[in-house]
């Protein structure tokens, strides 16, 4: 399946997840949710870790499905972009429960009282980051933008793209390294 063909399908499971629909909710993990976990377990390093993420991530997907536009950012990408944001705040709530016993009451009841949810800025800032990011890919060569896209969101080798796409290993790496200095450069305003 090509990734146009798996995006179409993505974008359909979401529209029909926007309705309520629990069996498009399935059926977008049983699609997705390999991928995501990897994305998860790159920013967590923990399986446990990861599979809270991916879960929490699920039931944002699952209240926010109305709000995707695919005009802004493919669904992969939208997915990712929360999956991410999700794993970070975990790592983060990970890290505070680590802090010492001295720190003064004030700050440990701000973090414990934090609202999990992204507030207004937070969703408007991803929806930015995500339409920044689909505005630069659009940018890289078709190749380039082909050996990213495979690498990162489906998670594939090097040595796997070059198998997959046939062709020579350094091509592959070196496609990857200019298609992401190209995208640092670009969304370096964003940053």
């Amino acid at each position: 399946m090509s990734p146009t063909d798996t995006d179409h399908q993505l974008m359909a499971l979401l529209d029909r997840v926007a309705t309520g629909d629990e069996t498009a909710l399935k059926a977008l993990y049983d699609l997705a949710s390999s991928k995501l976990y990897g994305v998860a377990m790159r920013v967590l390093g923990k399986a446990e870790w990861a599979e809270d993420a991916l879960q929490d991530s699920f039931l944002y997907i699952w209240r926010a499905a109305a709000d995707y536009r695919a005009s802004l950012s493919p669904p992969m990408a939208w997915m990712g972009l929360i999956v991410r944001s999700r794993a970070l705040d975990l790592r983060r709530r990970q890290q505070a429960e680590r802090i010492p016993q001295t720190q003064e009451l004030d700050e440990v009841l701000a973090d414990q009282l934090a609202s999990d949810d992204p507030g207004p800025q937070h969703t408007y800032l991803a929806g930015q980051q995500a339409q920044a990011l689909h505005h630069c890919l659009r940018q890289l060569e078709h190749k380039q933008r082909q050996v990213v896209t495979l690498a990162y969101l489906q998670d594939l080798s090097h040595s796997e793209l070059a198998e997959q796409l046939r062709l020579p290993l350094g091509t592959v790496k070196s496609w990857i390294r200019r298609g992401l200095d190209k995208l640092r450069g670009c969304m370096a305003p964003f940053a």
